[in-house]
């Protein structure tokens, strides 16, 4: 009896142990989830930082970008250097800007065509004066290895009407079949007609008849 008496009050003691053990390690915080919590946090501050950090310097370089880019382009575009009295002494918008360097461009597309046709017109004007020049060195020649021909020669009077005769003749096929509403129909017309009535054949003829006209006075 004496023995399981000593048997259970020592059964006891280690049950009230257990228990206390167990509700003391039950109170005692997880040391290791807290610390790596507490690293985990302070990474994720770093990072957020740091792409704060890169987003606000790109954000800055756009800009700088854009207003280096508006700047230049007041400094090119002439009439952005230009008083504008409507605005006083504001400082020209973003919107102002490129409305002023649209213009400015369009302004120049227009004087490069008005230049093309001006350097097209010259070009035929310098063609046309080259064939005249080369007629005319002909002529005189001609005159210069024939003095004598002079005497003989038809009267400019003459000349002009038998040219007169032509063009008249010309003129009247060329009236009836060419329009003018438009440059292009004009072009069109232009073409055809002397495909048409500029044959060789056809001037020939033409020719010829002047020639009969002319003929009495003539001889």
């Amino acid at each position: 009896a004496a023995l399981f008496v000593e048997n259970a009050r020592k059964g006891n003691i280690v049950s009230r142990a257990n228990s206390i053990g167990s509700t003391s390690a039950s109170s005692v915080p997880n040391t290791d989830d807290e610390d790596s919590d507490y690293h985990q946090e302070p990474c994720k501050e770093l990072y957020k930082d740091q792409r704060r950090r890169a987003h606000t310097q790109a954000e800055r370089k756009r800009r700088d970008a854009i207003k280096k880019g508006y700047d230049d382009l007041q400094a090119i575009v002439p009439t952005c250097e230009q008083q504008d009295f409507s605005i006083g002494s504001q400082k020209l918008s973003k919107a102002i800007v490129l409305q002023k360097t649209i213009d400015y461009i369009q302004f120049l597309h227009k004087e490069k065509k008005k230049q093309e046709e001006e350097v097209s017109t010259l070009r035929k004007d310098v063609m046309a004066l080259k064939i005249m020049k080369v007629n005319y060195e002909q002529i005189v020649k001609a005159h210069q290895d024939n003095p004598s021909e002079g005497k003989d020669q038809v009267s400019d009077e003459m000349k002009f009407n038998v040219f007169q005769g032509i063009m008249d003749s010309l003129f009247q096929s060329f009236n009836a079949s060419i329009s003018v509403t438009s440059f292009q129909e004009l072009s069109a017309c232009v073409f055809s007609w002397i495909e048409e009535h500029c044959k060789p054949q056809t001037l020939r003829d033409i020719v010829i008849g002047v020639l009969h006209q002319l003929k009495s006075q003539l001889y």
